[in-house]
């Protein structure tokens, strides 16, 4: 089958990597079916690009399998909600109906049996799930992404703030654009990644003072990393009105960094997606205009 007659579907399509991903497909002349919740400008932005948008939701079987008929490969993102349990079972049954050849599915770093995060203990059951197909899976398990940067940071008169519950773990921060070139590397040519489970990183490995000091000197403002506690982290995250199911996650994911689980470097970027990953700078710097208006998640 030529690349031309490929169809693939791309799942969180709105979203950080779904969205990266259909850029690249189709700037190489693949066919794209985008799955959307809803039809905002996001997903008409997707069609005027050249995607097929379908509405479907993975709790709903049958809207599941009618969006992966005519696949040939899927993208498999899940937002860190409930439900994820049985959103992998209905979309591997209905990518087993439809006769999908390979999936790629977006897990976490802190997937594994043993982890205290509910969404993180899921992901490691939804991969176990996934594997039990006749699909050729891999499985990719990104650090945090360099993007959560934009999410938590605050600007106060002329000062940045990063006030996160991570102590002095360290790791490297991926950008959304770099994973998106391991998937969809993933995506077109599925046989020699079959089985595979990827940590996905940045190329150096920091703490959140590092960080800032490289925010610092490329925004040219002070920028200044204050360590909370989870329980501080926690309660301000449920005031501002997040579900209790990914306060849940974020508690515990930020003692799972604290002892290393975030932490790493490897080259999987830019073997399998043929590029180096942005560095700090690098993200900050394309970002610019985003950190110099303040959207601070902690009231002050």
């Amino acid at each position: 089958m030529s690349h031309d007659d490929r169809l693939f579907l791309v799942t969180g399509a709105t979203g950080k990597t779904g969205s990266a991903t259909i850029a690249l497909l189709l700037a190489r002349g693949h066919r794209v079916r985008a799955m959307v919740r809803r039809e905002d400008d996001r997903s008409r932005a997707l069609a005027a690009a050249g995607a097929e948008v379908v509405r479907a939701d993975f709790l709903d079987l049958d809207g599941v399998t009618a969006a992966l008929r005519d696949v040939t490969g899927a993208y498999f993102c899940y937002p860190v909600r409930e439900g994820l349990l049985e959103a992998t079972v209905n979309f591997a049954q209905a990518a087993t109906e439809t006769g999908v050849r390979s999936l790629v599915d977006m897990s976490q770093i802190s997937a594994r049996r043993e982890a205290r995060s509910n969404a993180a203990r899921q992901h490691w059951l939804a991969e176990r799930v996934l594997e039990r197909t006749g699909l050729l899976t891999t499985h990719v398990r990104p650090t945090f992404f360099a993007e959560w940067l934009t999410t938590w940071w605050e600007l106060r008169d002329g000062e940045g703030l990063l006030r996160l519950p991570f102590g002095e773990g360290r790791h490297a921060p991926i950008a959304s654009a770099d994973q998106a070139h391991v998937i969809a590397a993933v995506l077109t040519d599925p046989e020699p990644h079959a089985g595979a489970a990827y940590t996905l990183h940045g190329p150096v490995e920091l703490n959140h003072h590092d960080i800032a000091g490289i925010m610092a000197a490329t925004l040219g403002i002070p920028v200044r990393y204050e360590p909370i506690s989870v329980e501080e982290f926690s309660s301000a995250t449920t005031a501002r009105g997040l579900p209790a199911h990914l306060v849940q996650h974020l508690g515990h994911v930020a003692i799972d960094y604290r002892n290393g689980v975030f932490a790493g470097t490897n080259d999987v970027v830019e073997k399998v997606g043929g590029r180096a990953p942005q560095s700090v700078e690098q993200f900050v710097l394309a970002q610019k205009d985003t950190f110099t208006t303040n959207g601070p998640y902690f009231v002050p």
